[in-house]
């Protein structure tokens, strides 16, 4: 009875080196290889569930080392190589969004939102050639936007103030200052709006320096304010 339990042990001692050491493992002990394979996918899914996307894509490519057909990982590598590519396309890294994209297809090539993000994609690279060609400098002006348009918050949060303030003092001069910076917060978007319109302009027909065009206000307005 103990050499036939040796004997068992030996034999999964050896499977598993084997199992670790070649790179597609299709026959050494089924129940090993399933439970390497279920072992990786719980990790691929965990690191999945926490937006590891560099984890989660090393457990699921483990895992079809072992078994390439496996649904469970081939469907989870699709699914990282698509965040991989949504992420990448947020950064306007058109390149790295399609590769990403090309993998993903490898294995769920029947992907919907594969083939609606490649397209979108796509589309975004040709639009953003359109956009530089017309004005160049488009992301100073974009990013000038929106840090003007966060400030927006600050104004809004200081009329909230002035109303709670109200709220416990029944001071009416709070209510004054809220409805003054009310006022100086409808300005500002006014503003911002004007140029928020300009920038769509520029955008679609260019810089005023190459389109000739006068835009709705000087270039120097597209500056944060001081």
């Amino acid at each position: 009875m103990t050499l036939a339990i040796s004997i068992r042990f030996a034999r999964t001692l050896a499977c598993a080196v084997a199992l670790a050491a070649i790179p597609t493992l299709a026959g050494c002990a089924g129940p090993i290889a399933g439970f390497i394979v279920q072992t990786r996918n719980h990790q691929g899914d965990l690191a999945l569930a926490n937006r590891n996307l560099t984890d989660a894509a090393l457990a699921y490519r483990l895992a079809l080392r072992v078994a390439p057909d496996d649904a469970h990982a081939r469907a989870g590598l699709a699914a990282v190589q698509l965040q991989v590519a949504a992420e990448d396309y947020e950064r306007s890294k058109f390149d790295d969004a399609l590769a990403a994209l090309a993998v993903a297809a490898k294995y769920d090539p029947d992907s919907v939102r594969l083939s609606e993000l490649r397209q979108e994609v796509q589309q975004a690279r040709v639009k953003r050639q359109i956009v530089v060609s017309n004005y160049p400098t488009y992301s100073e002006t974009g990013l000038a936007l929106r840090k003007a348009y966060a400030q927006l918050s600050k104004q809004s949060n200081a009329i909230v103030a002035s109303i709670q303030r109200f709220d416990y003092s029944y001071d009416s001069t709070e209510l004054v200052k809220a409805i003054r910076q009310s006022n100086e917060l409808n300005t500002e978007v006014a503003h911002l709006t004007a140029r928020l319109v300009n920038y769509r302009q520029l955008v679609e027909s260019g810089s005023p320096e190459r389109s000739g065009q006068t835009p709705l206000a000087p270039a120097a307005s597209l500056l944060p304010l001081p």
